[in-house]
């Protein structure tokens, strides 16, 4: 028998545990943790309680409840992480990053470890070093890595059978472990050791152990050994010297902070290793609801930022005292296996490097929100000034394209009215008459499209079209609306690497805007968003064609089939999680046991690394 949410209520245990809620579609919307599960779920339903206006809205919607009972606080701190990780509730804060950067992957879990570029960090036993800002510091410091500390970079299986090594070793860029009796492996582990050392940002330690290796092997006679020991001691000096910024502590220190204007904030972080400030980190929310709590948002984004990562600092620095810090400090000294202390600097070097994070994070507030700070009604005015519009801009439409070679290409048109997007009347375009990549054919159809049908339903046209890209789609786009009898409507395309505007009749003569000017910062954020919102069409496009694809490969698995397995399963995801006794009554005994086989396979051969 199926309980009520209030009979629920009256047998919550007095144990710690995560609490789950769910709205009446079954939906999880909040994901939450409790040192005595029975005291805090039934706080939220306490009559006499004064609520604040987002807990009012989340009681509101709460249907059901589960809860899972742990061992303590820290048990529940990470599986509260995981489970918001997981599920994405409306109204837990979410960890996100919208972008992936690289990392170096340490492969310690193989014999013969190698170091490589990861996109994404997999429990797999493996280290991981980074992020890397910009992309291109990871490439140029795996090439470093290669050149100082020879790993190899093949994925052959080592077992000395070898007969000889390859082109890397006789250019001095692998170690050649290969080739039995070439490199010695207690050598090999050495190696590796430095590169750990180095990509830690232990660059102290790492220089005394060469120091100590170079002068042993002076003092056997071994010179050209004792060389490249010290050719590695000058890279990594050099290489301390360029990373240096800051001197606080010699231990390793995260340095959070925020800044927050409305529902939308930035948080920063700066990884400092021995006293230098050697990473920086951003993340982004859109939909903070008021009232904002700093304690509890950087609690629940600090979780579940250190169960993502497999490297814990010896500090973590944050502007304010956080919910539950006694709690992470010691899941974080667990994870460590060392003292990790949480600290709220008040004064002092701590605290500037705190302002300094701040400071960070407001900068890439603004360049990410485009914030713009004079009245947007003069911002307008200007606008209207500078491209010498015939009427006052109050709506611009935008347009940009996004595919891969060609594939699954697709267009996007967002609104912008009076300077504020207006996502209600976003459109996305799947382009039909145009085969493999052609930018400029994709601009006419989609302008083309919108254009014709507003004209033919009666709606609202735009006070200018704004099209990201150069001469050649502002063309297409113009010819589009030549063609549907718009060709007055005023149109500029704004350029993405020179920033420079081209006005419809004077693409001869330019634009140039002063990067600091609210029109340019205007038409940046109208650009940005038109591209987010093509790339991520484009990017569900792809997905679902590759679900499609992944059953139709199956041998024997046509179309009509795919289409009965996804009715009667109801995503890929649970036809590749389905047992073949599941699948039987579906296709029959044969295919069923191919089905498990292909996805089986798929498993074991998913490599989420990118190798260089």
């Amino acid at each position: 028998m199926n309980m009520t949410l209030t009979e629920k209520l009256d047998t919550l245990p007095s144990s710690p545990g995560c609490y789950i809620y769910k709205d009446a579609t079954g939906k999880i919307i909040y994901v939450g943790k409790a040192k005595i599960l029975r005291h805090r779920v039934r706080q939220y339903f306490q009559n006499s309680r004064n609520l604040d206006i987002k807990t009012n809205e989340l009681v509101s919607r709460i249907a059901d409840l589960e809860y899972i009972v742990t061992d303590n606080e820290v048990e529940a701190l990470v599986l509260e992480s995981n489970l918001i990780k997981r599920h994405k509730p409306r109204f837990n804060v979410i960890l996100k990053d919208d972008k992936q950067y690289p990392h170096i992957r340490l492969s310690v879990n193989e014999p013969f470890p190698r170091a490589m570029i990861a996109r994404r960090i997999n429990n797999d036993g493996a280290l991981y070093f980074g992020p890397y800002l910009p992309a291109s510091l990871a490439r140029e410091t795996l090439r470093l890595i290669n050149k100082l500390f020879q790993l190899r970079t093949c994925e052959i299986e080592i077992d000395g059978k070898r007969e000889r090594p390859c082109l890397e070793y006789h250019i001095k860029r692998c170690l050649g472990p290969c080739v039995k009796d070439l490199c010695d492996p207690a050598d090999y582990k050495e190696a590796v050791r430095d590169v750990r050392l180095f990509l830690e940002g232990k660059n102290k330690d790492l220089i005394k152990s060469l120091e100590e290796r170079m002068l042993e092997a002076s003092d056997e006679m071994r010179f050209e050994l004792a060389a490249r020991y010290r050719d590695q001691i000058r890279t990594v000096q050099r290489l301390s010297e360029q990373q240096k910024m800051l001197q606080v502590h010699s231990f390793d220190i995260d340095i959070f902070g925020y800044y927050r204007n409305g529902p939308q904030l930035a948080l920063q972080l700066f990884t400092m290793r021995e006293g230098k400030i050697i990473g920086k980190r951003e993340f982004y929310w859109e939909d903070i609801k008021d009232p904002f709590d700093p304690r509890e948002f950087l609690s629940e984004a600090i979780s579940q930022y250190y169960t993502i990562g497999n490297y814990v600092p010896n500090e973590v620095h944050v502007p304010v005292e956080i919910n539950d810090g006694e709690t992470l400090s010691e899941y974080l000294t667990e994870k460590r296996g060392r003292r990790v202390r949480i600290v709220t600097p008040q004064r002092g070097q701590k605290r500037e490097l705190i302002d300094l994070v701040e400071k960070n994070a407001k900068i890439n507030f603004d360049q990410r929100f485009r914030t713009l700070q004079p009245d947007m009604q003069k911002v307008l005015e200007e606008l209207q000034d500078t491209l010498d519009l015939p009427e006052f801009p109050a709506r611009i439409e935008s347009f940009d394209i996004s595919h891969i070679q060609g594939s699954e290409n697709v267009a996007s048109m967002v609104v912008c009215d009076n300077g504020v997007m207006n996502k209600k009347e976003y459109r996305k375009f799947i382009i039909r008459s145009v085969e493999g990549a052609d930018d400029f054919k994709s601009m006419y159809e989609a302008v083309s499209r919108r254009y014709s049908r507003l004209l033919r339903e009666g709606r609202q046209l735009p006070n200018l079209v704004l099209i990201d890209g150069g001469v050649g789609q502002l063309h297409a786009a113009a010819k589009a609306m030549a063609d549907v009898g718009l060709e007055a409507l005023p149109m500029v395309a704004i350029a993405k690497k020179e920033e420079l505007l081209f006005v419809k009749g004077r693409e001869h003569d330019p634009i140039y805007l002063d990067r600091h000017s609210p029109v340019l910062h205007l038409f940046q954020m109208v650009r940005d968003e038109t591209h987010r919102f093509a790339v991520t069409f484009h990017r569900q496009r792809r997905t679902a064609r590759d679900l499609r694809s992944q059953l139709t490969e199956i041998p024997g698995v046509g179309e009509k089939l795919r289409a009965r397995l996804l009715s009667n399963f109801g995503s890929l995801k649970r036809v590749s999680e389905a047992s073949e006794a599941e699948l039987i009554p579906f296709v029959g005994p044969k295919q069923a046991r191919r089905i498990v086989e292909h996805f089986q396979s798929l498993s074991q051969e998913k490599v989420d690394v990118i190798e260089v």
